[in-house]
């Protein structure tokens, strides 16, 4: 992949750089705009994927519909969900409590479906430190699942109260920091969890987690809470997984995970057979936002199938939901170029939207998590720009002004 970056030198700002042991250089201090225009490259892609040139959706975009009142604030947003009464959750890193860092950031927000704060779920509780999802199931009680303590909490949906919690938080006084090795992402310790990233249920109510970023599986418990094993391995091939990042289960009760550094969709029945894989494929814009927190410098396939991080491959699932009102469709985010992928039920596209990374409404900033009640209304989840964002979709109104990048060019 080809970029250029355009630079400006000022001149009035040159001074001498940090001298290297023997250099001895003098160095100009640059100032960079920032904007890169990366190329269309068909080999960010496997060959059985071709092209989709789905359209681009209608939609309006409104980043300031949530009314959280002072004190209270938003931190990185990383997840939302909604309920059947439309209610939606939000799960938020704020609230910091502790040190530098080893504190707590987790905070479950309610709001009503014309965005009024109702409450906060769980402040201070145990299970919270670094949250990564919240979703509700169909009795519309609320989980969160939380990355930095290892572990899963049921909440009830009137009262609030915690009724499950699934995996164990390390000891208060373990060294956060240890390193964990190659020999921990194909660990697959009985009822514990690494770094769990979602949750989902089937339609007997067996529990499925992707767990995640260490064990690199989906993990499974019956409705009450008992264990009843897992699949998957650190790898690339069929059934094999790097960095397992959310979990959906559709109307058959096919199991689909996130498996977002293979840059791709996994599809297993709830025994963890594989079915097939997702890998979305729309062509983008001839030119690019660049991502605001990492540009993507290794998006590649290579021979056999092999990957580097494919986490910014375009049409990766960064996050990714089912629809909950039986339309079977499914929308797909990425973090770079920063769009949604609408699919029916079978991966295939149907359509996109939303102009790439930015901060305006209609744009995103590292989307990390997706509710879709129903096909045209959607809820973004983005730490980078700490807002949920609503999508009104073939809206009957004006819609979200061009840009720069209306819509994505031709396959190569």
């Amino acid at each position: 992949m080809t970029a250029i970056a355009a630079t400006m030198v000022l001149a009035s700002c040159e001074k001498k750089a940090e001298t290297a042991a023997g250099a001895g250089e003098e160095r100009s201090a640059a100032f960079s705009t920032g904007r890169q225009v990366p190329v269309y490259n068909a080999n960010w892609y496997p060959k059985e994927f071709p092209a989709v040139n789905a359209p681009a959706i209608p939609f309006q975009a409104d980043t300031k519909f949530f009314d959280l009142p002072l004190p209270l604030h938003f931190g990185e947003i990383v997840d939302t969900s909604t309920d059947s009464k439309g209610n939606i959750y939000i799960l938020s890193r704020g609230e910091v409590n502790g040190n530098i860092s080893g504190g707590s950031a987790s905070q479950v927000f309610e709001f009503t479906p014309q965005g009024k704060f109702i409450r906060e779920l769980g402040r201070n509780i145990y299970s919270f430190g670094y949250g990564h999802s919240v979703q509700v199931d169909k009795d519309d009680n609320p989980w969160v699942v939380d990355k930095g303590t290892d572990m899963v909490t049921k909440f009830d949906n009137k009262t609030g109260k915690v009724l499950m919690v699934l995996g164990r938080r390390e000891e208060m006084n373990a060294h956060y920091w240890a390193e964990k090795g190659e020999e921990d992402r194909n660990d697959s310790p009985v009822g514990r969890l690494g770094e769990p990233a979602g949750i989902a249920w089937d339609s007997q109510g067996n529990i499925y987690v992707a767990d995640g970023y260490v064990h690199s599986r989906v993990a499974k418990w019956d409705k009450n809470g008992k264990w009843l094993g897992s699949w998957g391995k650190h790898g690339t091939g069929p059934g094999e997984f790097d960095v397992v990042h959310g979990v959906q289960v559709d109307s058959k009760d096919r199991v689909w995970v996130a498996d977002r550094a293979n840059g791709r969709l996994q599809v297993f029945d709830t025994n963890g057979k594989f079915l097939k894989e997702v890998i979305v494929h729309v062509p983008t814009p001839a030119v690019q936002p660049q991502l605001n927190h990492s540009f993507p410098t290794g998006a590649n396939v290579f021979e056999e199938r092999g990957t580097e991080s494919l986490h910014f491959r375009p049409g990766t699932p960064a996050s990714f939901c089912i629809t909950k009102d039986g339309s079977d469709r499914i929308f797909v985010g990425d973090g770079y170029p920063g769009r949604l992928y609408k699919l029916d039920i079978e991966g295939r596209p149907l359509g996109w939207f939303g102009h790439g990374v930015g901060k305006n409404p209609g744009y995103t900033g590292a989307l990390h998590g997706i509710a879709c009640p129903n096909e045209n209304l959607i809820y973004t989840a983005e730490f980078q720009n700490w807002v949920v964002q609503r999508w009104v979709l073939n809206p009957t109104g004006p819609t979200t002004p061009e840009t720069e990048t209306p819509g994505p060019s031709k396959a190569p």
